[in-house]
């Protein structure tokens, strides 16, 4: 298996029992989470980084300062995916979050048309359309305009394009993110821990443990993704991340037994089938594709 595509699989399927780890922490602010997974994962690759001696990239940034700009903006997209995510997964919304990331493949798959200039075939148009059609449908029939959703798509899904055309490595990248993070999340800790109400401070040792851990779930899957957008084509990364989502939502469902009424079935079906299109087309055109360059090879 193509490694780019081992990596991203492993990332998604990381991803998908996340839940399950913020739900463990749900007394704690989703602000003060945030701060200690830019806090502990910027320990967690400055390590890594000295293990592999891995400093040549800095030269680069210092040569060309305009390198930092995109990761800039990569930083501020993963900030506000990171909290819109745990607020919802602590606060009720995990079937929502899943829905955002069964839309983010499709997000992935249109950026790459505008931006990068893929180009899709009928079929491709077709199951975004259909996509569209259950986001419209859940938004009329549901009540209200499924925000967390979109939100969650559409951040990762221009986080994930800005890592694939950026000029550093998985690991350099995500280092100059995190330390891009790093100043307002260090003066958010020492507030709180000046005003008493530190979770960290004033927690029990096993919160503690989890806060501090954040550093390496979060390090982990990120890396594998990085690494994976960048060797593998976004129409790929689209296909592949359904895996995150799917888990998301039974976790949802049968383990924090969140509603799942008929109006969302419809709306989520829509959505599966969209994948379904679009997963059957590309297993059709990529067998097509290798009988004719088996035909070529025996001309």
């Amino acid at each position: 298996m193509n490694k780019g595509v081992l990596a991203a699989i492993s990332a998604y399927f990381l991803w998908g029992v996340f839940p399950l780890y913020w739900k463990s922490m749900a007394s704690v602010p989703t602000y003060e989470i945030l701060c200690h997974r830019v806090i502990w994962s910027i320990l967690f690759i400055s390590i890594l980084l000295f293990w592999r001696k891995q400093w040549n990239w800095m030269l680069l940034l210092k040569q060309n300062y305009r390198l930092l700009l995109p990761f800039i903006v990569s930083g501020i997209l993963i900030a506000v995916n990171w909290l819109t995510y745990i607020w919802a997964v602590n606060s009720g919304y995990i079937v929502e979050t899943s829905l955002g990331y069964f839309i983010n493949p499709l997000v992935n798959v249109f950026l790459g048309v505008i931006v990068l200039r893929e180009r899709l075939r009928i079929a491709q148009w077709i199951s975004i359309l259909i996509a569209f059609s259950g986001v419209l449908y859940l938004t009329i029939q549901y009540g209200q305009f499924p925000w967390i959703s979109v939100i969650l798509a559409f951040s990762f899904g221009f986080y994930g394009l800005i890592r694939k055309t950026s000029k550093l490595g998985s690991l350099e990248g995500l280092s100059l993110e995190m330390g891009i993070l790093l100043t307002p999340a260090v003066i958010t800790v020492i507030f709180l821990d000046a005003q008493g109400t530190s979770s960290f401070i004033q927690g029990s040792t096993i919160t503690r443990i989890l806060l501090t851990s954040t550093g390496l779930i979060t390090t982990i899957p990120l890396l594998l993704f990085a690494y994976g957008a960048r060797n593998v084509s976004l129409t790929t990364l689209g296909l592949l991340q359904y895996l995150a989502p799917t888990m998301q939502l039974l976790i949802g469902v049968h383990i924090y037994n969140e509603e799942f009424p008929q109006v969302r079935l419809v709306g989520f079906s829509l959505v599966w089938i969209s994948f379904l299109v679009y997963s059957l087309e590309g297993v059709i055109y990529s067998r097509k594709r290798f009988r004719e360059y088996q035909s070529e090879k025996k001309r």
